[in-house]
């Protein structure tokens, strides 16, 4: 039998999210999450789909990474799926900053690895612990090809003009300066699946995908390739994000160093973990957000207004930058489930040919829908995104290539 599994890796600085999948129906397999890794209360909680089963959990110290995966495969192990098991075919890990260097997945190797820890200053929360995930898995399974999915490399097809910022060119290529996006292995998966709602093939179609979790963001994707998106060198630029500010005048951060008496590591801290919807008002649940608005709550409401201020600047934006738009997409926690969102985001918009159906947004479901009035010049789209599907799909691939 031809290996057809693929077991993804998301490896965070004290977690790792996984799913086994067969490629031959895209079937789930088994899928689990091992959290606060190196503490006394670490969590590994283990499903196992293919068999229906209820989920395990084990509560134990996990003194790091290489015990996490030990775990993993012994909880895979029990399902029958172990690590050593001939069908799995690869590995397949996100790695969130490639640089400009990866265009597309990758077999691991030491050039590659050298290359993704050389872009740990551009990445410095999330490339040191995807290093770990993958030198782990290796030292786990030498034999089986490890493949990096880049979270940048979607973006890589954006002309110069959207990919450079207006600095010195000798400064910024010195230091790698420039707009990378994040959340790529989304916008490819969406706007794949968007295009096919419609009925149409990827190249046949622009589209606007807009990724609301915790993080956001957004790209303007043209016949299939990403000609903008919202976040740049790091994930902090773009839209109003749970904890993070977004966009902002470069000079706020000169201002709270000079007149604040702030250092650059606090400046940090304020701009990625005490901005966005968290600073505005106390709150990144968008959810509770909503019920604090309900009750009368104005700053919950002023909150939700510059979100959606925001939101609305990028949708105006990348219609001027794709000219022709046949579909907005809504994905990730809060495109998926947020109603009042999308609703908003849209509102006003009919200049354009943009409309939400307020029966349909109100619908809720696991599945891509529509929810523009029926005859609606640009469709408007709810689309669950998948990016360990994607990921898996572009690690099996590449390896059967």
């Amino acid at each position: 039998m031809t290996a057809s599994r693929v077991l993804v890796l998301n490896s965070g600085s004290s977690s790792v999210k996984y799913q086994l999948l067969d490629m031959r129906d895209s079937g789930r397999l088994a899928s689990g999450l091992v959290e606060r890794i190196g503490e006394q209360s670490s969590r590994l909680r283990h499903t196992p789909l293919a068999t229906g089963g209820e989920s395990r959990e084990r509560s134990e110290p996990i003194a790091d990474h290489d015990a996490a995966l030990k775990a993993v495969a012994e909880e895979l192990a029990k399902d029958g799926l172990g690590l050593d098991s001939p069908e799995l075919a690869a590995i397949g890990h996100r790695v969130v900053h490639g640089g400009k260097h990866f265009t597309e997945p990758t077999v691991i190797d030491d050039a590659v690895l050298a290359e993704i820890e050389r872009l740990i200053p551009v990445a410095p929360l999330h490339n040191p612990a995807n290093l770990t995930g993958i030198r782990t898995a290796t030292a786990l399974r030498p034999d089986l090809p490890q493949v990096a999915v880049f979270d940048t490399a979607f973006h890589t097809t954006m002309p110069e003009a959207a990919a450079r910022y207006a600095i010195d060119v000798e400064t910024a290529d010195a230091h790698r300066v420039r707009r990378y996006g994040f959340h790529g292995t989304s916008h490819a998966y969406v706007s794949r699946a968007t295009a096919k709602l419609l009925g149409r093939t990827p190249e046949e179609v622009n589209v606007i995908v807009l990724h609301l979790g915790n993080g956001a963001s957004a790209s303007a994707v043209e016949r299939g390739r990403c000609v903008d998106t919202s976040m740049g060198l790091t994930p902090l630029e773009g839209l109003v994000m749970g904890t993070r500010s977004g966009d902002m005048d470069p000079a706020v951060i000169f201002h709270l160093a000079r007149v604040g008496g702030m250092s650059i590591d606090e400046i940090d801290t304020l701009l990625n973990k005490k901005s966005g919807l968290v600073g505005l008002c106390g709150d990144n649940d968008m959810r509770e957000i909503r019920r604090r608005i309900d009750e009368g709550d104005e700053r919950a409401k002023l909150a939700f207004d510059i979100y959606i201020h925001r939101l609305r600047k990028y949708i105006g934006a990348y219609y001027a930058v794709l000219g022709h738009v046949d579909a907005v997409a809504f994905t990730a926690g809060v495109g998926e489930n947020a109603a009042p969102v999308r609703e908003a985001a849209i509102a006003g918009l009919g200049a354009l040919g943009l409309a939400v159906d307020e029966e349909l947004n109100a619908v809720r479901g696991d599945e891509p829908r529509l929810i523009s009035p029926a005859g609606a010049r640009v469709a408007v789209a709810v689309v669950p995104t998948d990016e360990e599907l994607e990921i898996a799909t572009q690690t099996y691939a590449l390896v059967k290539r």
